[in-house]
Order: structure tokens, then C-alpha cells, then sequence
């Protein structure tokens, strides 16, 4: 990760419209933001000449609004700070009791940048990128689906299941991870594959690296399979149609301070005695 000196001049704040959780801390950001001369602003990801207007992103919020403001900022200069008002809030820095002492080391550039790498789905030539995950289900509740897959054109045969995750290092820790596959360490250009509920006692979580391209082929007569990015359906495979995923060339930027490191936050959320 890289360090940061540069001060804070203009930060753009991405909330949960609908959560009335952060409408007292956001009253607390504003005032800290005027304290340390600060100027706060929506999202938004280019000025005129289309390179951004901001230094910074802040997500007041859990994991589902870091989601959304690397995703909005993807491919950007722009870092994305987490302020955690969620549930878990893995991808946060700063916990919400610590949020005036925190964002105050922020301003004052005092944290670091890490690359998030991606994964793309190939979905009828659209091309969608995906900073969590991939996912493969059926567009039935409760129908089990067939899907065959191949690695660089290599065969890797046919596997019942409810569904399939792609998913980053960064969401290795969210879907992926509550169905028993392996957590990545953020920096990896890589992707792991792993079966929602099987039917099988062979099919095993894969991870793969970059350069090598993973097909999809929906094998279920009559039965539709939905394609989800990052939770949202982009589309969906009909019986024999196709899905190819694979790392991205975008990077999203996560910023954490210098005290906050991948492992700390592994403990804290998922060894320690108060883990969900």
C-alpha cells in the first residue's frame, strides 16, 4: 500500500439514502469537514474535462456502501475512506464512535492507498465489472441448476448445484466465504471459484490468476440461470448459453489508516469473540 501526505481540500460523501443511522454522524463529518477546511461535495466522478474533482470519497455506512462508492469511483484516482455504521463493515477504517478522531488523521493525509483488483463478466459482448463478486443462480427459487465450466478453453466438466461465485480477493470475505470458500488477501490479481451447495463430494473451491478465462455454460433444460454483479442482475442464461469471467484491468482504491491492516480487520471480524 502507499502512503499518502497530500491534505484533504475536497471529499465527496456516499451514504444509504434510506438509513436514517447516519444522519447525526453526517452532521458530525460536516462540522469536522469545517473545522480542518475541508470542502464536502455528492459523488461525482468527473469534473469538465473528465478526470475527478475530488481527493477522497468517504462511505459513511457498512459494507454495502464501501460497495457502492468503490464501484462509483472505479478506475478513478480517487480512494474510497470507510466509516463503519454497518453491521460488519469489513472494508471500513474507521469505526463510527472513533469518527471526528479518525477522519481527522484523514484530512490530514495521514493513511494509506491499496489497489482492489476486479473481475469482469462477458455477458453477450457487454462487458461488467465487478469489485465483490459473480454470481451464477437460478432464476427459479428452490429449481436446482447444471452449469459446466472450462478454464482456458480446458474442460472442467458438468456440476449440479444451486449456483456459482466468482468473486474477488476483496469479496472473498462476503459470499464466497459463507459458502466455504478461501479467503484472499487483498492485492492478489486473482479470482476464486466456488460452488453454492454442490451436489457433488468433488466440486472444491478453485482460485485462479489472472490470464485465465472461466466459461460458463448453463446445462439446465427449461431453466433459466440469472447472472448477478455485485448483487444486481445484469442478465440471465438460457439453456446452452454462455458467461465468461475473468480479472479485470480496472483497480478500485481503498483507503485505510496506517494503524488498519488487512489482518487486523480479519481478526477483528472473524476471530474474535464477538464475531457475528
Amino acid at each position: 500500500m502507499a502512503a499518502s501526505s497530500k491534505r484533504v481540500q475536497r471529499a465527496a460523501v456516499v451514504t444509504q439514502s434510506s438509513s436514517a443511522d447516519v444522519e447525526e454522524p453526517l452532521v458530525l463529518l460536516r462540522a469536522c469537514a469545517e473545522t480542518h477546511r475541508v470542502e464536502l461535495t455528492e459523488p461525482n466522478v468527473g469534473g469538465d474535462d473528465g478526470a475527478p474533482d475530488v481527493d477522497l470519497a468517504i462511505a459513511l455506512g457498512g459494507d454495502g456502501t464501501m460497495l457502492a462508492a468503490l464501484r462509483q469511483f472505479l478506475g478513478t484516482t480517487v480512494p474510497v475512506v470507510g466509516i463503519n455504521f454497518g453491521r460488519i463493515g469489513f472494508l471500513t477504517t474507521i469505526p463510527g464512535t472513533d469518527l471526528a478522531e479518525g477522519i481527522a488523521r484523514v484530512f490530514a493525509g495521514d493513511f494509506r492507498v491499496g489497489e482492489l483488483a476486479t473481475i469482469e463478466a462477458d455477458l453477450d459482448g457487454v462487458r461488467h465489472a465487478a469489485v465483490n463478486d459473480i454470481v451464477a443462480t437460478s432464476s427459479t427459487p428452490g429449481r436446482m441448476i447444471s452449469l459446466g465450466s472450462a478454464l482456458a478453453d480446458e474442460d472442467l466438466g458438468e456440476t449440479p448445484c444451486d449456483g456459482l461465485i466468482c468473486c474477488t480477493p476483496c469479496g472473498s470475505t462476503a459470499y464466497n466465504l459463507s459458502n466455504g470458500g478461501p479467503v484472499m488477501m487483498r492485492g492478489l490479481a486473482a479470482m476464486a471459484i466456488t460452488y453454492v451447495a454442490p451436489h457433488s463430494l468433488h466440486a472444491r473451491p478453485l482460485v485462479v490468476p489472472s490470464g485465465l478465462r472461466l466459461s460458463i455454460v448453463n446445462r439446465t433444460p427449461e431453466v433459466m440461470v440469472a447472472v448477478l454483479v455485485d448483487g444486481h442482475r445484469v442478465g440471465e442464461l438460457a439453456s446452452g448459453e454462455k458467461l465468461a469471467v475473468d480479472v479485470g484491468a480496472k483497480r478500485a482504491l481503498l483507503a485505510l489508516l496506517p494503524n488498519v491492516t488487512f489482518f487486523s480487520r480479519y481478526r477483528e471480524v472473524f476471530l474474535s469473540d464477538s464475531s457475528p
